[in-house]
């Protein structure tokens, strides 16, 4: 079989990026590293039992990773490749190499994360279905962890908008995980990228979803939970933002919502509380340096103050600057209740309008 010697480094046990920096230190590149005696390896700095995986790595692990690579969409980015991502290499514990399976090109795209509870209220997946929506529509790549609930619902948004988004997995590529979420892992490779550190063949696990957390927050420019218990893996991948030095948002809920309760512990902690998306894209366009090229934010607003939607602008007329009911609002416009629904939710979202405790609606000046 021949293979990449990138290959034997990614698959052999307990290497790690630590193990892989001392090697390529000294030989420079994945080659040269293969082709060096175990001898050499050691005095590298790694452990004997891992300089013998190098040369001797397992011939079943190395099947599946072909047939896996066979595959035109599929791909193995080495951390010394030019196309791993630049934000993940500036972590911590970055991984060795990414899996992915679609568009390589996505991973350089400025992403924001959307994460949260699996066990999501209706209204959570509203949230986070909408943000994601709308900051992909601006240029944002939605990055999430495919799992149940604000996960879901991020995708999902992302795709709505037709814009990017990136699913971050805990088990190999090829054992999605959930497997109810097998469709929407295709959806999401079709126009975007699946991304693991874990090679073909790895079933989903316990302690892989911590790791992927990191990965999560470590593409990303900033982090935004939407609804988080206490003890939620979101929290997790909110203090892997705040130590990778990202930005973390949370979106605060009722008092009585236990799934509220996490939000607000990291808002007394420090993260930004927002309340529409076009806090956050306001909050990072600064931050973006080159990236700022691809998020729209600026520009897209002047095109909205400039060629207004007239149906939108029927509705603002309606409203006018008094509270107002959704029932007022589609007696006086004649469009339907999931219509005025709809363009609520996203004027809400574009900051143009604030919900009131009544349950009615007002413009903002």
């Amino acid at each position: 079989m021949s293979y990449s010697p990138w290959w034997p480094l990614v698959l052999a046990p307990d290497l790690g990026i630590v193990g892989i920096r001392q090697l390529l230190e000294r030989f420079e590149d994945a080659g040269t590293v293969v082709a060096s005696s175990r001898a050499e390896l050691v005095a590298a700095g790694i452990s004997p039992e891992s300089a013998h995986a190098i040369h001797n790595p397992d011939q079943d692990a190395l099947v599946a990773l072909e047939t896996w690579l066979a595959h035109a969409d599929h791909h193995l980015v080495p951390w010394s490749s030019d196309a791993y991502p630049s934000l993940l290499k500036e972590i911590a514990r970055p991984p060795v190499a990414l899996f992915v399976s679609g568009s390589v090109d996505t991973l350089s795209l400025p992403q924001l994360a959307i994460v949260g509870s699996r066990k999501a209220t209706p209204g959570g997946n509203d949230n986070a279905r909408n943000f994601a929506r709308y900051l992909a529509s601006h240029g944002f790549c939605i990055t999430s962890g495919l799992a149940l609930g604000i996960d879901a619902a991020a995708h999902h948004g992302a795709l709505a908008a037709k814009g990017k988004t990136i699913a971050v997995c805990g088990s190999g590529l090829d054992r999605i995980y959930p497997a109810y979420h097998q469709e929407l892992a295709t959806l999401i490779g079709k126009t975007g990228a699946l991304v693991s550190e874990f090679p073909p063949g790895t079933p989903p696990r316990g302690a892989h979803f911590p790791q992927r957390n990191r990965i999560i927050s470590g593409l990303s420019v900033g982090t935004l939970v939407v609804e988080a218990g206490l003890r939620s893996g979101a929290l997790i991948t909110a203090r892997n933002a705040g130590e990778q030095g990202r930005e973390v948002f949370a979106i605060p809920g009722s008092i009585h919502n236990p799934l509220s309760k996490g939000c607000h512990r990291l808002i007394r902690q420090g993260a930004k509380l927002v309340e529409t998306a076009q806090d956050i894209g306001e909050e990072l366009s600064g931050l973006l340096g080159e990236m700022r090229q691809h998020v729209e934010f600026e520009a897209s607003a002047a095109v909205v103050e400039a060629s207004p939607d007239p149906q939108y602008e029927l509705l603002l007329e309606a409203m006018g600057w008094d509270p107002v009911s959704a029932d007022l609002l589609v007696e006086r416009t004649q469009l339907t209740a999931d219509q005025v629904s709809s363009m609520l939710l996203i004027l809400e979202l574009d900051g143009r309008i604030k919900p009131l405790s009544s349950g009615h609606y007002q413009q903002r000046e």
